[in-house]
């Protein structure tokens, strides 16, 4: 498990301005449930001084995201709506006494919901997939130009920073390429090198001491919290192979082909890196049982 403040933990159980906000005049989505996280920011902002009277969130996602979420509400009532925006992602996890870095998604998405609800108060077209960026990560489409404001925003320099900021390349790590090529242009431009497998700003560290066979005890067990949903659905999930970092899994049952196995392997994938605290990559594989027994 992450390493939670008392204030993140208090925030989670007992959420600030939760609900939704009668006569709210500024409303702001972001995220989507596909992806695992989605916020509706509601504001009740006094037309004459631009003052923010109320703020209320909506929130699909982890307990960091409803804490990020109940912490920005706090912080932006009774500011006017440019003092409001001045909030950064960085101020709301320093109002909540730090989040894991893996966690910091949770308050970028804050603050862009944030940027939504003020646009569509002033009645300003805001869109959170930046069309005019390249879209790099297609498990959580996350464009260029989102991944470049964060960097600068944050002084990233490692794509697991990228990842813990935005969860662009969370997935199936196809776009780490893609990302290097934004840090690279970003950290020449402010007089760093990038250098490739450098380790992630504040990085947590993975449990001290594990043999082999303990991890893969512990990543069995997380297959083994998630297998009775698969089962309830008529699937399955088994573990083939641990190589590293990359984790070898066999989707069996209505899981195997389903249209929303990637979806489903992209959950388990961010249970594993809670878990083992480290970035690992889940492959699903075609290999049976039988296959591997014969093979051994």
């Amino acid at each position: 498990m992450w390493d939670y403040s008392d204030k993140v933990k208090e925030h989670f159980f007992q959420p600030r301005n939760a609900g939704v906000l009668e006569g709210a005049n500024g409303i702001g989505d972001v995220g989507s449930i596909s992806c695992g996280d989605a916020l509706r920011l509601m504001l009740k902002v006094e037309p004459d001084t631009d003052t923010i009277l109320d703020a209320h969130f909506q929130t699909f996602g982890c307990g960091s995201a409803i804490a990020s979420s109940s912490a920005l509400t706090e912080m932006i009532k009774g500011k006017t709506l440019d003092e409001a925006l001045k909030v950064s992602n960085q101020d709301i996890a320093d109002y909540l006494d730090g989040l894991p870095p893996e966690k910091m998604h949770c308050s970028v998405m804050g603050r862009e919901a944030l940027q939504a609800a003020v646009a569509n108060y002033r009645g300003e077209v805001w869109s959170d997939d930046h069309e005019e960026g390249a879209l790099v990560c297609k498990c959580f489409a996350i464009d260029a130009v989102l991944i470049e404001e964060t960097i600068r925003a944050n002084n990233l320099s490692s794509v697991q920073d990228v990842t813990n900021y935005t969860k662009a390349g969370g997935g199936c790590s196809s776009c780490h390429e893609g990302i290097e090529e934004i840090l690279v242009k970003v950290m020449t431009e402010r007089g760093d090198s990038f250098k490739p497998g450098a380790q992630p700003k504040e990085e947590v560290a993975a449990p001290a001491g594990l043999t082999n066979l303990q991890r893969i005890r512990k990543i069995e067990a997380v297959l083994e919290m998630v297998r009775p949903q698969l089962k309830r659905d008529g699937g399955d999930i088994e573990l083939v192979d641990v190589d590293g970092k990359t984790i070898y899994v066999n989707m069996t049952g209505a899981c195997a082909g389903c249209q929303m196995e990637a979806l489903t392997l992209q959950g388990i994938q961010q249970k594993l890196m809670e878990e083992l605290k480290e970035f690992i990559k889940i492959v699903p594989t075609k290999v049976s049982s039988l296959t591997r027994a014969m093979k051994g």
